[in-house]
């Protein structure tokens, strides 16, 4: 299995921490974000890892290498000075992540979910880990249904979307149809969200999950990011 790991936020809430630093690159507990990633992705036996990048972009290989110290095959995706969003990265990505089903994980993230949890073929599209919701989250963003299937529309409590999944390269097939003439979608490479085509898929109950009950921080804050190193530090 190959991996995706979103990079290429411009992580504008996290300054002035983020003036000189990508976000994945900050480090917590002596270790930078996409790091604590690139170790657990590489204890699942991942090769090879594509690594999507906008701001600050070349401080990623400079800092990262090519992955041989996780005996990892590290391949750095320059998306422009405007990223391409969560559905047009992956889409410029399927290129080098191929035909099989693929894991993709938040760059901007900290938990302690085994990666080898996840199947490595997921019954439909797509399969997320979903958590409870955290404070800056209380609406959550999907139900999970008692037999592990997705879905957007339902008064049940919802779960907050934990930024790790195993996709198939099918979700993306028909994106046009789905993202209609959204802001960036007629551009080359096209930018657009995810989000509309796993609510598609959920539609066709074809987005299967799992309730992640352990650690998970997104670190969208520099609160946040404190208090997660508090805690990691204890």
């Amino acid at each position: 299995m190959k991996a995706l790991i979103f990079a290429a936020g411009l992580g504008e809430r996290m300054r002035p921490l983020t003036d000189h630093t990508p976000k994945p690159l900050l480090p917590v507990a002596g270790t930078p974000l996409i790091e604590w990633h690139l170790q657990r992705l590489s204890a699942l036996g991942v090769r090879d890892v594509v690594v999507n990048t906008s701001w600050l972009a070349t401080q990623f290989p400079e800092q990262l290498g090519d992955g041989s110290r996780w005996n990892l095959r590290l391949h750095y995706l320059y998306e422009g000075p405007v990223p391409l969003e969560t559905g047009g990265g992956m889409h410029n990505a399927l290129p080098l992540l191929g035909d099989a089903p693929f894991l993709a994980v938040n760059g901007d993230i900290w938990s302690d979910f085994d990666f080898s949890r996840l199947p490595q073929e997921p019954e439909g599209k797509a399969h997320l880990v979903m958590v409870d919701n955290p404070e800056h989250h209380p609406r959550g963003d999907f139900i999970l249904e008692g037999n592990g299937q997705l879905r957007d529309v339902g008064d049940q409590a919802r779960l907050t979307f934990a930024g790790i999944g195993v996709y198939r390269p099918q979700l993306l097939q028909g994106w046009q149809e789905v993202i209609g003439g959204a802001d960036g979608s007629a551009e080359s490479p096209p930018r657009f969200k995810l989000v509309p085509l796993l609510r598609a898929a959920m539609d066709a109950q074809a987005v299967s999950g799992q309730h992640h009950r352990g650690r998970w921080t997104d670190v969208g804050t520099p609160q946040r990011l404190h208090q997660l190193e508090a805690q990691l530090m204890q």
